[in-house]
Formats: structure tokens, sequence, C-alpha cells
């Protein structure tokens, strides 16, 4: 998939988190995670960049999602460590379920087209597809975008009717 289809599967996944964040009153957190993912919808395509990686090789497996949701826990950790040792564990574990849905939404995305990712690298080569559409379709690309949108917008709502907000 093109950015914009990776948009797409980010929003949708972020959702339920965001309406979770917001229903627990933490705000700030449900707007800086939703930006965080936004922002690190494309990282696993770091491999056009890196000439020894093949593209949908490593950074497209489970194990990288394991290791950006270690950094993102680290930096969480990190982040909170002033606030005292309860605080600087929940922000890890939330940074590390963060990382692993931002690498997660877009591994999910890719894994609707035909070429699919090898989510078991390095234990098996095998590419894991629904072979739906190919990644370069703007109608999908776009269609995905729409229905993460979508998604995240019935997911408010239907979170706002249940808590009356």
């Amino acid at each position: 998939m093109y950015r914009t289809g990776h948009l797409g599967a980010s929003i949708a996944v972020y959702a339920p988190f965001g309406v979770g964040l917001f229903a627990a009153g933490a705000d700030s957190l449900a707007v800086l995670a939703g930006a965080v993912m936004l922002w690190f919808t494309m990282l696993p395509d770091i491999d056009h960049r890196l000439p020894i990686v093949p593209h949908r090789g490593p950074t497209h497996s489970l194990l990288f999602a394991l290791a950006v949701g270690g950094v993102f826990g680290g930096a969480g950790s990190l982040a909170a460590s002033e606030l005292g040792v309860t605080a600087a564990v929940g922000l890890g574990a939330f940074g590390l379920v963060l990382g692993i849905a931002t690498v997660g939404a877009h591994l999910l995305a890719d894994a609707l087209t035909p070429a699919g990712v090898p989510l078991l690298w390095p234990l098996s080569g095998r590419t894991y597809s629904l072979s739906l559409w190919r990644a370069d379709n703007t109608v999908a690309n776009y269609g995905l975008l729409v229905v993460g949108v979508a998604m995240a917008v019935g997911t408010f709502a239907l979170a706002g009717r249940l808590v009356g907000w």
C-alpha cells in the first residue's frame, strides 16, 4: 500500500486505543499517541533507504514490530522516569503496545496486497497475504483511508453514546 492506505490502516487500528484513552481522561496522551502512530505509519518502509535490506523483508515482520515496541516502551519509561516507578512502568508498557500497533497497522495494510509480508522472519521466509489488490491501486488506498476514518468516527460515536460524552 501507499502512504494514503497506510494512514487509513493506522487510523482504524488506533481508534479503539484513542477511545480508551479519552474515556480514561488521558486526553493529551490520546492525542500524542494518535500523532505518533500517524507520524510513524511508514516506518517499516525505511527499507527503501537501506541498500542491504530488501523491501518487505525484516522491517515487515513481527520481530521488527517488537523491536519498535521496545524502543517506544523505553522512550515512554524514560519520559515518565521523573514521575515515579509506577508511571514509568505504565508509560513503558503503553509505549510497547503503541510501537507494536504502529508497525502492525502497516503490516496489516501490506498483507492485503499480493506481495504480502514475512511476518515470521527470521524463522520463516513465507509471506502472508490476502491478495485483495495491488499496492498501487488508487481506489484501494483511498478506500482504506475512508474505512479508517469511518471506523474512527464510528468508534468514537459509539463510545460517546455509551459513556455519555
